[in-house]
């Protein structure tokens, strides 16, 4: 099948010769009974569920989806960068794959610092001092060697059909393609691999097609996670590192390992949460918010009410002021109190702390780590669940749209910008978003903390909800207040994803608003508390599927502020 000749409108009902799908965009959610995919580009979720109609399992799908991403949404997508994975079977097993980039062996913890101790021309953030060793390939493959059930090969053949044989540059590209022509002097091999003879844009509905990244993506197909650590693929990137002053050596790929990990549980009301544990801090925060609010009458407030956002907001406030305090990449990190973070005992004394009518203060005198580094919110998440109930909540980056922009000379792919996730200056914090705090200072071969927070929801050891997003540090925040409009309020997967959403972060003492969903008086009686606003358009692009228990029905939502985004089943 050449998937580049699929075309989706917001709704869409395709028959094929023996199965019928269902596509979906918006407040209405997509029905299925056999299998659903729910990602960030409609051309990645077409790829994964044809998978799971081929008769692939969950990791199947994710595998195939995965990669197809990497071709289509270039933005977060990809194979230069890495993420987690949790998976949880229909009969109750499950697990947590921890793929997120390392620090180079030749990193440390002064790596981006001049002589005077200040960060050097933005290093942490940009050029190839910034880019971490990736870790989706060998994360998709340890998954697929563990879980998958189809051939290798053929998972990685639908991604290099897109590559090769191309498909229609979306709108959403725009920006990128008009900032790679104004910068292709300094990022030449970008241009290559992006604009029209390295010199004009793609159009939206034009045709663009990445012949490079076609020829690195068989060589996966061919060797497997060596196919990308070792051999030609590790040879063009060693040769761009020492070409460019970059730090990546082949010894750093060949090193380089994902790991299986236990997932983090915890309960709220009568679920159970599954989330990934450290280096991502998204499922440590996430229990203790819903620990929290666990005592809470939420659905008696009233959905977004003023009093229900400012008991979110509490809860959002004490929980990522631990997250700032203790966590980091638990390789390197031995005492990190998970246990206490997440207990309900914990949970009780951070709830009485909370005052029911006005709003705390985060004070940065009491705490070294006073604010927090920018996280970028260019993600992507992958909800798929299989027609046996079989779900894989994927969530995985480049760290900022595109990563670090820059393209290997010959492979095709973006690299990442994860670095920048680490402290970069030890021991010194300011007002204005610097943190030292040591748990996530750089050394090698250590994974930078995230806020990725890929999540299933269960009941009675089933899966019934499986979700995730991107947005940066307001992942978290996103991926709570979708559990909560399903469990508290009692919304379908559409509607819980489509509603408004705030986020707060201990420090800056603000909670961002999006601009549209919330009521004026709703707003100045929050205000009134003591809180202070921000304004924003969008956080997060929340992917989403719910498991009806009683019919078995699948019930798909790619949130509307994905402009690419698809929800599709069978």
């Amino acid at each position: 099948m050449k998937f580049t000749s699929v075309l989706f409108t917001f709704l869409v009902f395709i028959y094929t010769s023996n199965h019928s799908i269902f596509a979906q965009q918006g407040r209405i959610p997509a029905r299925a009974d056999s299998g659903m995919v729910v990602t960030s580009h409609y051309l990645a979720s077409q790829v994964g569920n044809d998978i799971l109609a081929q008769g692939g399992n969950a990791i199947d799908a994710t595998v195939a989806t995965a990669f197809a991403l990497a071709v289509t949404l270039p933005s977060a997508g990809n194979i230069g960068g890495g993420g987690f994975i949790v998976y949880k079977r229909s009969d109750g097993e499950q697990t947590a794959f921890n793929f997120r980039e390392k620090a180079p062996l030749a990193a440390h913890s002064k790596m981006f610092l001049n002589e005077q101790g200040k960060i050097k021309d933005n290093s942490n953030h940009e050029g190839l001092l910034s880019v971490g060793v990736p870790g989706t390939v060998a994360g998709l493959y340890k998954a697929h060697q563990k879980m998958g059930s189809l051939p290798w090969e053929g998972l990685l053949n639908p991604a290099i059909e897109l590559a090769e044989g191309g498909f229609p540059s979306t709108y959403y590209m725009t920006w990128f393609l008009e900032w790679v022509k104004n910068n292709k002097e300094e990022y030449a091999s970008t241009a290559r691999a992006f604009l029209k003879k390295g010199e004009e844009i793609y159009n939206p509905g034009e045709t663009w097609r990445q012949p490079e990244l076609a020829e690195t993506l068989k060589r996966i197909r061919d060797g497997g996670a060596d196919g990308f650590y070792k051999g030609e693929t590790a040879r063009l990137i060693e040769e761009y590192m020492k070409a460019n002053g970059g730090l990546i050596t082949r010894e750093d790929l060949e090193k380089y390992e994902a790991e299986e990990v236990k997932p983090i549980t915890g309960t709220y009301r009568d679920y159970e949460i599954i989330s990934m544990p450290p280096p991502s801090s998204g499922g440590v925060a996430l229990i203790e918010m819903l620990n929290i609010l666990e005592g809470f009458d939420l659905r008696g407030m009233g959905h977004n009410s003023a009093k229900y956002l400012h008991t979110l907001t509490e809860a959002m406030r004490r929980a990522y002021a631990d997250r700032a305090l203790h966590l980091g990449d638990p390789n390197f990190n031995e005492n990190m109190p998970i246990d206490k973070l997440i207990s309900k005992d914990y949970a009780t004394g951070l709830r009485n702390s909370i005052k029911k009518s006005s709003a705390s203060v985060s004070d940065s005198s009491q705490f070294s780590a006073a604010h927090f580094l920018p996280e970028s919110p260019q993600t992507t998440h992958i909800s798929v669940v299989d027609r046996d109930g079989n779900a894989v909540s994927m969530t995985y980056t480049l760290e900022a749209s595109y990563g670090s922009r820059i393209v290997v000379e010959g492979a095709g792919f973006l690299l990442n910008n994860e670095m920048g996730d680490f402290n970069p200056i030890p021991g010194y914090t300011d007002s204005r978003g610097l943190i030292g705090t040591e748990a996530n200072l750089v050394a090698p071969e250590k994974r930078m903390l995230s806020s990725m927070t890929p999540t299933i929801v269960a009941r009675n050891g089933k899966p019934v909800m499986v979700i995730g997003s991107p947005g940066g540090r307001t992942i978290i925040n996103t991926v709570l207040q979708v559990i909560l409009n399903v469990v508290d309020h009692e919304l379908d997967i559409a509607k819980a994803i489509e509603s408004p959403r705030i986020h707060h972060q201990w420090l800056p003492d603000r909670t961002s608003f999006e601009r549209w969903g919330f009521s004026p008086d709703t707003v100045k009686l929050y205000e009134e508390m003591g809180h202070s606003i921000r304004w924003i358009n969008n956080q997060g692009q929340a992917m989403g599927i719910f498991l009806e228990e009683e019919s078995g029905i699948y019930f798909g939502a790619a949130d509307s502020r994905s402009y690419d985004g698809r929800a599709i089943g069978f």
